[in-house]
């Protein structure tokens, strides 16, 4: 998938960091005619940008067509509420809070039950988190080897303004919704805004 963007999408945790990444290996898309001149069309190149923004928060085509509709019935930027809804998502804030080195393994992690939101346990990575929400690990999985590594790791790099974590009790608050500023997706969310509003 991120060959297909011909970009790093982040989607493998820590193998993205090193030499073994497919884009780093690779540098074209996949496929017998990957290596070859490719020149997109003013379509293509919002089909691509919607393909991108699926595939980083790994979100299927019904529900992120959902996503759209809602964000297009919310007053405001329809595109920067897009990204606020898919940045609410219970998998990205666990991801976004470091308690998971990657959005797969965020939404595994959620969908085993792994996670409590304000005390009870949710099982739906897309459970769409509010300001004043508190996400914490449940008792019973403290003791996972995961768990364990992330709360001695302690790694506060990439944790963002609108999140706050407490890696002892590894759990974390939603402070508030997030800006367009403050979502470092590399995603021009205007284009998939003018792909829907064919």
């Amino acid at each position: 998938m991120c060959r297909r963007e011909r970009m790093k999408l982040y989607l493998k945790g820590d193998r993205c960091y090193t030499d073994k990444c497919s884009v780093v290996r690779h540098p074209y898309p996949p496929g017998q005619h990957g290596q070859g001149r490719q020149k997109f069309s003013e379509y293509g190149l919002q089909l691509r940008e919607k393909q991108k923004a699926r595939r980083i928060y790994g979100v299927l085509e019904k529900q992120f067509r959902r996503y759209f509709k809602e964000a297009d019935r919310r007053k405001g930027v329809t595109g920067e509420i897009l990204l606020q809804l898919l940045e609410s998502r219970l998998d990205n804030v666990v991801f976004r809070m470091g308690l998971a080195r990657s959005r797969p393994e965020a939404r595994q992690l959620v969908r085993h039950g792994h996670f409590q939101v304000n005390g009870r346990k949710v099982d739906i990575p897309s459970y769409l988190t509010r300001p004043g929400d508190q996400v914490a690990v449940r008792e019973k999985s403290r003791k996972l080897p995961v768990f364990k590594q992330i709360a001695e790791a302690r790694e506060q790099q990439g944790i963002v303004d609108w999140l706050e974590v407490d890696f002892e009790k590894l759990s974390g608050r939603v402070l508030r919704i997030p800006q367009r500023e403050e979502i470092d997706v590399p995603i021009q969310e205007q284009l998939i805004v003018e792909l829907y509003s064919r």
